[in-house]
């Protein structure tokens, strides 16, 4: 039975903080709503708490308003569960089985610059459930370079610390928006396969947050994932971006040897502007029609649900460890 599209990353908790009247079960402000979840198709969503520049500096209160949102606005709706574990994720899919069609929903923080560099603060996140870290946004905090801070450097001596307390934790690590001096100082130090939630190929779009050759080969070595994203910029230089540009993406990390690290990580939420026929969350049947045209649906299957499934499965924390 068809289990869905999972999708790695919308930033839908971001709006909310600037919007408390945003509906999450129908909002036409919403790329990522209730509706167009069940819209497209989508099984499970991963929510990112990401505090914009435009809150002013960053403040472990906003994370928690944000972690707040999501127990209060999104999983406390009874269409949706909530995926902390790896024992979560079994009984998710032994209920998508089953025919019962609630939705999935993990929670992430996109760049550590909110925890005040306050390892306290990492762990009060683990307790209430964010199981994915992104090191950074696109500039420089105190734990590491973003890929458009100027000097391109790499991670801080706190910033390693972290990394070795979200090992301690098991807490999962997400290498979009990290420089490549950091990614490389990351590969040597985490106990489990990274991800990058929201990123691209280099070498089929050259845009700094896309992954180079040897990134996404190393991904691939180590059993992480990519979420293949949405971001137009991301997907073609210099024309408008439409769904079979996805494909020459999803093309080039097969070429490498990814057809099981390939996963995707729209990005809704947090762009103004849109691929064509990607506009919202709703609209995954057209990118799953695409697909089914180019690829068997082994691999469809596998780009939309089983590889990501995987990795859920094999790299949450147990709730023993939780």
């Amino acid at each position: 039975m068809d289990k869905g599209v999972i999708d790695f990353h919308c930033d839908v908790l971001s709006k909310m903080l600037f919007d408390p009247a945003i509906r999450f079960e129908e909002d036409e402000k919403l790329d990522v709503s209730l509706a167009k979840l069940i819209q497209g198709g989508v099984g499970a969503q991963c929510f990112a708490v990401y505090l914009s520049e435009r809150l002013g500096p960053p403040r472990f209160d906003d994370i928690l308003r944000s972690i707040d949102l999501f127990r209060r606005r999104i999983v406390a709706n009874p269409a949706m569960k909530w995926i902390r574990s790896q024992e979560d994720w079994i009984e998710w899919e032994q209920e998508a089985s089953s025919g019962n069609k609630r939705i999935g929903a993990l929670l992430s923080l996109e760049g550590a610059d909110g925890l005040e560099a306050d390892l306290t603060k990492l762990r009060i996140c683990s307790y209430l459930g964010v199981r994915f870290l992104g090191i950074t946004w696109n500039y420089a905090n105190w734990a590491a370079d973003g890929v458009q801070e100027a000097r391109k450097g790499g991670f801080t001596a706190k910033g390693r610390r972290l990394v070795q307390e979200c090992n301690r934790l098991g807490m999962l690590m997400d290498v979009s928006h990290l420089t490549e001096r950091g990614f490389w100082q990351l590969a040597e130090w985490a106990e489990k396969p990274f991800i990058a939630s929201h990123s691209n190929a280099y070498a089929v779009c050259p845009h700094p947050r896309n992954l180079r050759d040897e990134q996404i080969k190393h991904i691939i070595g180590m059993d992480g994932r990519i979420g293949i994203t949405f971001v137009p910029s991301f997907v073609a230089a210099g024309k408008r971006a439409a769904v079979d540009d996805i494909l020459r993406h999803i093309d080039h990390v097969c070429a490498l040897g990814g057809e099981r690290h390939i996963m995707f990580g729209s990005d809704f939420d947090g762009i103004e502007e849109w691929v064509e026929g990607l506009e919202h969350a709703g609209k995954y049947a057209q990118l799953r029609d695409s697909l089914s045209r180019h690829y068997r649906q082994e691999l469809v299957e596998r780009f939309l649900h089983g590889n990501a499934s995987a990795y859920l499965k094999a790299y949450l924390p147990s709730r023993n460890e939780d």
